[in-house]
């Protein structure tokens, strides 16, 4: 079993990772911030998850295309307008992209882009544009700069939720930090949920892409809050490779003790968002003993956590 342990810094815990969130104008509250950047200060492996709603937002299409070539740089997020169902939804999203890739000197093809909040308005680029360049120089890898980006990507979350934790792989110290939100819109796949999660360490990029979707099939996939599901979900992976470890290209120890970190970052993120669920006021935890198999237990388990008749007993 790998030693794994918690740590502090959540998304720039990692070598080579920074962030900032301020508020840009796109929420009218000028007390929330609403914009938040993540950049890797060199390439980065990429790996992502999306919802499996039928209907996407448009920064899923344009991650989904970026993501094509396994490599990123940075990550562009808003809050306060999901950029779902509008006809010039790519535009923007593509536009946002343009505009941090251009203050970090990078390809726009190497920034990812994620959006939530409301759907249907069109998003206005204005508050983007006008305030990247002071988002970009505020980058930095403090806790101040983590808790300001997981505040950023924040919509009716009442808290922020944020993890980071080191794991060794072969004889080198390496770290991985995660942000989210999510409280409402939470069922059946991850729902209206963010997250994004960066590691100093260096792996194959199918089998980072392997090991995301193993990891949130057994975590955010196996939360539910209110029944509905959502456009804009999204989960996010870069990995830097600046730990120095032997690079992950098989699934041998190093791959499961990689994986073990990712799950436990994942599933810490996961029950955050199960906690804040709005209008809750417990979280509950289905343990499923004696099944044959996984799937059985999983059929089982969300036979119960997803019953009104059970959350309203409970609540009551």
């Amino acid at each position: 079993m790998a030693n794994i342990q918690i740590v502090e810094n959540s998304v720039v815990a990692p070598k080579g990772f920074v962030s900032w969130g301020l508020h840009s104008g796109m929420r009218k509250n000028t007390e929330k911030k609403d914009l938040a950047l993540i950049a890797s200060k060199v390439p980065a492996t990429a790996a992502g998850c999306f919802t499996k709603n039928k209907v996407k937002a448009s920064p899923i299409l344009v991650c989904q295309r970026h993501l094509q070539n396994h490599k990123a740089q940075a990550i562009i997020c808003n809050s306060g307008n999901a950029n779902a169902c509008n006809a010039d939804g790519e535009e923007k999203a593509i536009m946002m992209c343009k505009l941090a890739a251009k203050e970090l000197e990078l390809d726009p093809q190497d920034v990812l882009v994620a959006s939530t909040g409301v759907i249907g308005q069109p998003l206005p680029i204005e508050p983007v544009a006008s305030s990247i360049g002071e988002l970009a120089k505020s980058l930095a890898n403090t806790k101040e700069a983590a808790q300001s980006a997981a505040a950023a990507i924040m919509t009716t979350d009442l808290a922020p939720k944020e993890i980071a934790v080191s794991f060794t792989l072969g004889g080198k110290e390496c770290k991985m930090g995660g942000i989210a939100k999510g409280s409402g819109m939470i069922h059946p796949n991850m729902g209206t949920m963010l997250c994004f999660i960066t590691t100093d360490a260096e792996i194959d990029a199918a089998l980072l892409q392997k090991a995301l979707l193993c990891c949130v099939e057994d975590t955010f996939n196996m939360v539910s809050v209110d029944g509905d599901t959502s456009t804009n979900d999204t989960v996010l992976v870069l990995a830097n490779g600046l730990a120095g470890n032997e690079k992950i290209t098989a699934e041998n120890e190093d791959y499961q003790t990689f994986c073990q970190a990712l799950k436990t970052v994942c599933k810490h993120l996961a029950k955050c968002i199960a906690k804040d669920g709005e209008g809750a006021t417990k979280m509950l935890e289905c343990k499923v003993l004696g099944a044959p198999d996984t799937n059985c237990a999983k059929v089982v388990a969300k036979s119960v956590i997803c019953s009104s008749l059970l959350k309203a007993a409970m609540f009551g």
